[in-house]
């Protein structure tokens, strides 16, 4: 289970460097940029939301600009990584308990919370790569089979 999530991970990584190496060439990316900072800001905020310390956020549509992008990508791969490395295969499967943003309580398992934080980056870096196609750029190949296949 660990080393699945792990994979999972570095793929995440992989392909929000691929979309970022596309944003910053592209002139016209305001939306694309507006989303990649809300998917990273959604990673804090359950990383602190699974570590028991809430991220220190306010809003998950923050003004982040793309050149911030790089360095929040590696900090956020890396904090989820030392976590993952830390846990035994039963933490899997434990309960996380948290408030949204809202105040609101929830328990969710700890491999479902995982399984969100990889589709929400592939949703969201989905709707940024329509925007920047849209401004006319040739996006990277991001699907997963293709990092699998290098890696």
């Amino acid at each position: 289970m660990k080393d699945y999530f792990i994979r999972l991970l570095h793929y995440d990584r992989f392909a929000n460097l691929s979309i970022l190496s596309v944003l910053l060439q592209t002139k016209d990316y305001a939306k694309a940029e507006q989303l990649m900072a809300h998917l990273l800001t959604a990673q804090q905020v359950w990383f602190g939301r699974c570590i028991g310390k809430p991220a220190n956020i306010t809003t998950l549509w923050p003004d982040w600009k793309a050149d911030t992008f790089e360095q929040r990508i590696n900090d956020n791969h890396l904090q989820w990584l030392t976590y993952l490395e830390s846990l035994n295969d039963n933490d899997f499967g434990q309960s996380i308990h948290y408030k949204n943003l809202q105040g609101d309580d929830f328990e969710t398992k700890l491999t479902d919370i995982l399984a969100h934080l990889i589709n929400h980056g592939t949703h969201h870096r989905a709707q940024a790569g329509q925007h920047l196609k849209l401004a006319g750029t040739d996006l990277p190949y991001t699907d997963y089979i293709l990092f699998a296949r290098q890696h």
